[in-house]
């Protein structure tokens, strides 16, 4: 029985306790009306049976409200039991929700892991293997990073990768997956693509947010680093079947990027 029906019963058992005694004192106070009768003047036939059974049917109802008293408090008590119950359970419940949250996401970005990226991109094979489509897989790697790292120390280090992150989550699309692969690396995932102009035309949007000026706060200090980065593009099904082929594919890409200072490459 759920806590809400449990309070609707006992409300509705106080109540029929409130008209029990109610009903049992008009009753009472009747029979001391007719026991006063009686003992001032001679009593018709059957009539001091009658205020007997009367007072016979008193001492029942105090018995019954005795009785719904006794359940009433009894429903109380399961009423303070399921609430905490309830109550723990919701805790418990919050604290799975967060514990399977923190093992699904990267603690400094909030964004989702390896582990979830991983899954998101086999689900996202198999639409497109399905509907027909395109997917890519874009590694993006933030060129001198180090330097940063190195010049302004780790903390500002960590001030860029949030930004990044958030950058790439806001030109990206909520159907995409945008996930911390690991140090300065991030890997996109895009679903739902046709054409190549397209893939193009979106890593060269992502290009732009990461390199738009930046000025970060950290400490006392303000900064403004400039950020730059290459990618990697592997698109499904022409450069893999498989979540780590595509991966590899875009990584493979990503050093070809790099190397040719172009931005952005795909897979050869």
């Amino acid at each position: 029985m759920s806590g809400e029906l449990l309070t609707e019963v006992l409300v509705k058992s106080e109540q029929i306790n409130m008209r029990i005694k109610q009903s049992t004192e008009e009753l009472s106070s009747v029979n001391a009306d007719i026991a006063h009768a009686l003992a001032s003047s001679d009593p018709l036939p059957g009539v001091k049976s009658a205020a007997d059974n009367s007072s016979a049917v008193v001492k029942q109802m105090q018995d019954a409200s005795e009785e719904l008293t006794a359940v009433n408090q009894a429903l109380q008590i399961a009423i303070r039991d399921r609430t905490m119950v309830d109550h723990r359970l919701a805790a418990a419940f919050e604290q799975e929700s967060g514990s399977r949250n923190a093992a699904l996401h990267d603690k400094l970005t909030a964004l989702p892991n390896r582990v979830l990226f991983g899954d998101r991109l086999e689900h996202g094979i198999a639409q497109a293997r399905r509907h027909r489509w395109n997917l890519a897989v874009m590694f993006v790697d933030l060129d001198k990073f180090k330097s940063i790292n190195d010049t302004y120390g780790h903390q500002t280090g960590d001030a860029v990768l949030q930004t990044v992150a958030m950058r790439l989550k806001h030109v990206t699309r909520d159907d995409d997956t945008i996930s911390r692969f690991g140090g300065d690396e991030f890997l996109c995932v895009l679903t739902q693509l046709h054409e190549h102009d397209e893939i193009a035309m979106i890593a060269a949007k992502i290009l732009k947010a990461i390199q738009a000026p930046c000025c970060l706060r950290v400490g006392d200090v303000t900064i403004s680093p400039c950020l730059e980065a290459s990618i990697g593009i592997s698109v499904f099904p022409k450069d893999g079947a498989s979540a780590a082929a595509l991966i590899n594919r875009a990584d493979e890409a990503m050093y070809g990027a790099k190397a040719s200072k172009s931005g952005f490459a795909f897979a050869q």
